[in-house]
């Protein structure tokens, strides 16, 4: 029985520009051929078992040529398998989807077409220039520049007609011959003022925009270090640009983010960062697990009512805790009658969803600050509850057993160091990591371990904690730490590394 063969487009970058359909079709593929100019992160939509093949090409060079690929996919298709053709942009626009289109007709291969968004669309409009705006354009022609138009029968484009259209002209893949390009406009009556904006990978972390006119531009982008892939935006709305530029001027563009916490726990901390431009790279330091013998904690859970007070210090805690009562068949109702205690409103937030509002949030998730507020009340004989990590500080447990609590701290899960990431780690920093986040204590020392203690790859990057006990421990371990978060939760965290960024 013959497979199918999905045509996708990837979007020009920025992951979160992929389709739903697009979305949906790598989530059912067994096989995804995939292209040079897309983020990886969209092969993570595929089933981790998928055959992932790269098929990318760069001018001069390819992995794959194209009559390679048309018959891999009639061939993969031909044996059953369900095929997604990722394509950067959309498949239809200077990406030879017809061409691979058209193998598969030829062949009776069932398939489907699933737009993307292109670049020549994107890449403007992250750079701040709609590609049409009243009183200044009302179209806008897409061409190829691949071709240089001063040599001799090099292109079928009509320049001369393209310089009189009056609309916005759109040139992909034109950077090499850009300067005879731009030559050409004039040479047919462009105006040499025409408004020209160059965008260097567009939507993606590392953009870059420069604007000129149809005389300068090309020297002007040169000088910046543009390098392809470009869109070159000629016509008078790339005089928008600084008015509307709003991609690039968020406050941690271009940065580059090292997030050390356990893969786990990270998407919120990467979302964040990603909203404010930033471009996150995730080497957890630690890795959250499962314990080896769930004997002590299921028994603390089966006589939850014997306990006054249950605090949980870590969203963590809170899974682990209500993963065991669902299997204990219990749920929420077994706090009915306890108080309950959630440091940072992370915490809060997990027990919320589950139907629990703490009686106690300390203003700051710091162990010092939570007992000095606990302080007053009378913890004489009152049994408390800590369900926590395997290793870490028993500072809240010390603080109320002084007080006369009888607290039994429990392990509700293991943190262990993250395996196979060294390598990563290194390479990650030697490519100029603005800044290195530590959320936690064993994040610190995790870290160094990986890199054996060399501090000196460190140097170079702005070390940033979300709190005062974090950055004790990288300053114990003879860490400059720059950066402390007030508040301390990873938006504390960002808020922080926006403030440092803003007064740098």
């Amino acid at each position: 029985m013959a497979g199918k063969v999905y045509l996708v487009g990837a979007g020009p970058g920025d992951p979160g520009l992929i389709t739903v359909k697009g979305a949906r079709c790598l989530a059912l593929a067994q096989v995804v051929l995939y292209d040079r100019l897309l983020d990886p992160a969209l092969l993570d939509l595929a089933p981790v078992r998928v055959r992932r093949v790269f098929v990318g090409k760069e001018r001069d060079r390819q992995a794959m040529s194209q009559g390679e690929i048309n018959q891999f996919l009639v061939d993969e298709a031909k044996a059953g398998n369900v095929v997604v053709r990722l394509k950067g942009g959309d498949p239809f626009v200077f990406g030879r989807g017809g061409e691979e289109a058209l193998a598969l007709a030829n062949n009776g291969i069932p398939f489907e077409v699933v737009p993307g968004v292109t670049s020549a669309v994107a890449a403007p409009a992250y750079a701040g220039i709609p590609l049409t705006h009243r009183g200044l354009a009302s179209s806008f022609t897409v061409v190829s520049g691949s071709e240089d138009p001063s040599k001799p029968n090099s292109s079928v484009i009509r320049w001369d007609a393209l310089a009189r259209t009056g609309g916005t002209l759109v040139v992909l893949m034109g950077w090499q011959p850009l300067q005879s390009i731009l030559e050409t406009l004039i040479h047919e009556s462009m105006p040499p003022e025409t408004p020209v904006a160059l965008v260097q990978w567009g939507t993606w972390p590392q953009q870059a925009t420069v604007t000129g006119n149809l005389e300068n531009a090309v020297t002007l982008g040169k000088e910046a270090g543009l390098r392809p892939p470009v869109a070159a935006v000629i016509g008078p709305v790339a005089g928008l640009r600084q008015e509307l530029a709003w991609f690039d001027q968020r406050p941690l563009f271009g940065k580059k983010v090292l997030i050390t916490r356990s893969r786990t726990q990270a998407s919120q901390f990467r979302l964040l960062l990603e909203e404010l431009g930033a471009q996150p790279v995730e080497i957890p330091a630690i890795q959250t697990v499962g314990l080896e013998d769930y004997t002590e904690l299921d028994s603390a859970l089966t006589r939850l009512g014997e306990f006054q007070w249950v605090i949980f210090a870590s969203i963590n805690a809170v899974d682990a805790v209500f993963e065991r009562l669902t299997l204990l068949g219990k749920d929420s109702r077994a706090f009915g009658g306890l108080n309950v205690g959630a440091i940072g409103p992370a915490t809060r937030n997990a027990l919320t969803q589950r139907g629990i509002i703490p009686d106690f949030e300390p203003s700051r998730s710091v162990s010092e600050v939570v007992v000095t507020e606990l302080a007053n009340l009378d913890w004489t004989g009152v049994p408390v509850l800590l369900p926590a990590a395997d290793i870490g500080r028993d500072a809240v447990a010390r603080g109320l057993s002084e007080r006369g609590a009888k607290v039994e701290r429990i392990a509700a899960y293991r943190t262990i160091p993250a395996e196979g990431m060294a390598d990563k780690a290194r390479s990650t920093l030697e490519q100029n990591v603005d800044f290195v986040t530590f959320t936690s204590s064993s994040t610190v020392e995790n870290l160094l371990n990986m890199l054996d203690g060399d501090r000196k790859t460190l140097e170079q990057s702005i070390i940033a904690c979300i709190g005062p006990t974090t950055a004790a421990t990288a300053i114990g371990l003879g860490l400059r730490v720059d950066v402390v978060a007030r508040v301390h939760t990873v938006q504390g965290l960002v808020d922080a590394l926006v403030e440092h960024c803003a007064n740098a």
